[in-house]
């Protein structure tokens, strides 16, 4: 069987995914997730095992009341114990219970987990996966086989695994869906196989891969590119051990690469948009190198690099970001040229280009970056060195000096505190604050002393403070790097500072933070 013209998406990052290591979801953010699947265009969204825990019942009980404009609800579950009739399984009846157009049914066809996982005979397992579909079709439902450690099972016993898959169909699942639950095949072993399936099989054929080898993507294009018409996956990856096959980037390469049909060209933009929410929601950072939806997916650092793309992005680039809802970025650092600075700057626009001076502002960017410094994660930090450089406005206040202080009360609780000193123009401030501790007693006074003549500064809040040790080695002499990410309500920032003393590189940290409201964000107000 060839490639087919369209693939059905089958999604399960609501129950496979919550499987993976510090993955958890409430009953409503399943729910938000699961929109957002129906929304972008998902054709199955499997919401979880009804019959294993009370999330996952009320989860089903609350979609079945819900409207769904694109995606089918499906239930997960296995088939029948062998001790129980079929229409007394108590696993059975939570399927139906869960009220969802369609069911997803488990049944082994691995012959060794038959025997040591199930503890029967081979055609008794025959019997009960019969049983459990034909029971439920009989309900009217929709019925995606799945067999598991199928790929495992056709390895050691060929003519079982394929028995297995005939008695699904001949039962009347929908679909029979190919496993490669324990993530061990390769894409040769998996296309050889699956095209064998789909030439003999009556019923549709997908495909179920997880990452343990990092193949999940490439076994599942792999089987698709054999006739498989399902992909199941996850989103960003989530799932059991190392994960699932990754449905960011298992879509786009069906769509762009292999021109398969799954949720259509004009959702596809919305890629990008939805891994990013369903890693909020998870409280999962979405790292910056998955393939196309990540931060660093079109990030271009080299400057024979970003000269090229600057010429035609087709150069260093595969597709056009926007196709998944990404953006191209140019990083700046030591191994830049000026292409990269030329691009960057052009980003930041409003930066006066008649008056730079790029080559002093390239090589002061190599000597700062020789010394510890790193542009790439603080963008706000790097506009003021360039506008330095095109002779913007001057420092618009300048600290004279500041000191902090961390005593130890009689109670043993720890008391910081710091004075700033700052002039501005004519004017002199000269204040001092407590703070939890001694970076936030002096950003608490920074801001204490400046307030009076640039009162913006006072929408500004500190969300992410992080240090990084440069030359471990150096053990406490050793140089750090503080990194600050700063919001005033609308707009986030960042801002560095590199120093051998914590609190200097911090307030270098600082300083730059409110630098940046001031003279970008807001107008000098003098008192």
């Amino acid at each position: 069987m060839s490639r087919p013209e369209k693939v059905q998406i089958y999604d399960c990052t609501l129950r496979d995914g919550t499987q993976g290591e510090n993955i958890s979801l409430s009953v409503t953010d399943k729910l938000r997730i699961a929109e957002r699947l129906d929304e972008f265009g998902v054709h199955y969204i499997e919401g979880g095992w009804p019959g294993s825990n009370p999330k996952d019942a009320e989860f089903f009980e609350r979609a079945a009341e819900m409207t769904w404009k694109h995606s089918k609800i499906t239930a997960f579950g296995s088939t029948r114990h062998w001790k129980n009739p079929v229409e007394e399984d108590g696993n059975i009846k939570a399927l139906l219970d869960a009220r969802t157009p369609a069911i997803a049914l488990v049944g082994k066809s691995w012959d060794f987990h038959v025997h040591q996982a199930l503890g029967i005979e081979l055609d008794q397992n025959l019997q009960i996966i019969e049983e459990s579909i034909a029971y439920l079709k009989q309900h009217g439902k929709e019925v995606i086989f799945d067999a598991e450690h199928f790929f495992d099972g056709y390895k050691q016993n060929p003519d079982y695994a394929l028995q297995v898959l005939r008695c699904a169909a001949s039962a009347g699942a929908d679909w029979v869906v190919l496993c490669d639950t324990n993530g061990g095949s390769l894409p040769s072993e998996i296309a050889e196989i699956a095209r064998k399936v789909t030439s003999e099989l009556s019923s549709r054929v997908g495909i179920h891969c997880h990452n343990d080898c990092e193949l999940g993507v490439a076994n599942s294009l792999a089987a698709i590119d054999a006739g498989a018409e399902m992909v199941q996956g996850t989103m960003n990856g989530y799932g059991e051990r190392v994960g699932n096959a990754n449905l960011t980037s298992i879509i786009p390469n069906l769509e762009l690469k292999m021109k398969c049909e799954t949720v259509g060209s004009e959702r596809l933009p919305g890629m990008a948009s939805l891994a990013f929410f369903v890693s909020e929601t998870a409280n999962v950072a979405l790292p910056n190198t998955m393939p196309y939806v990540g931060r660093s997916a079109f990030a271009h650092k080299g400057g024979i690099h970003v000269s090229a793309i600057l010429k035609d992005s087709r150069t260093y680039e595969h597709i056009d970001p926007a196709l998944v809802g990404n953006s191209r970025r140019v990083l700046v650092s030591d191994l830049s040229g000026k292409s990269n600075l030329l691009y960057k700057i052009q980003e930041f626009g409003d930066i006066n280009l008649e008056q730079l001076d790029l080559t002093s502002l390239l090589r002061e960017i190599k000597k700062l970056e020789y010394d510890g410094y790193q542009f790439e994660g603080a963008e706000a930090s790097l506009k003021l060195l360039v506008n330095h450089f095109s002779g913007g406005e001057n420092e618009p206040f300048d600290v004279r000096g500041f000191r902090v202080m961390v005593d130890q009360a009689v109670d043993g609780t720890f008391i910081s505190e710091a004075t700033v000193k700052v002039s501005v123009g004519d004017g002199q401030e000269h204040t001092a604050s407590d703070g939890n501790g001694p970076v936030n007693a002096l950003d608490l006074a920074t801001k204490k002393a400046l307030a009076r003549f640039f009162p913006e500064i006072e929408e500004i809040h500190l969300t992410d403070y992080k240090v990084r040790v440069l030359d471990a080695k150096e053990a406490t002499a050793a140089k750090v790097r503080v990194l600050i990410e700063s919001t005033d309500g609308n707009e986030a920032w960042t801002t560095i500072g590199v120093s051998t003393n914590v609190i200097e590189a911090s307030w270098r940290a600082i300083i730059d933070s409110l630098l940046y409201k001031i003279i970008f964000r807001g107008k000098a107000t003098k008192s």
